[in-house]
């Protein structure tokens, strides 16, 4: 009887060490994981402000007003209504 008391209270022993083991573990993991997040949410905000400012470019370069100032400079005319020819499909 005392023998398998002891076994028993062994195997308990073993159980509850195993158990800490997994919770350390599973804690050092979550916070690993949580860090990963951050980062990963501090490079969406990032690419989030490039891409306002992309997209703010991209506007004031394609104002018809800057268009035209730059179509002039190269010596471009708008077309005469005699050049002009529909293309119908």
């Amino acid at each position: 009887m005392k023998i398998f008391g002891a076994i028993v209270l062994l195997i308990l022993l073993a159980t509850t060490l195993a158990s800490a083991v997994a919770v350390v573990w599973t804690r050092h993991e979550s916070r690993m994981l949580f860090i990963s997040l951050t980062r990963l949410q501090d490079q969406r905000d990032d690419l989030n402000v490039e891409y306002g400012r992309l997209e703010l470019e991209q506007a004031t370069w394609a104002e018809p007003a800057r268009i035209d100032a730059e179509a002039r400079k190269l010596g471009m005319l708008d077309p005469r209504p005699q050049d002009i020819q529909l293309v119908r499909r």
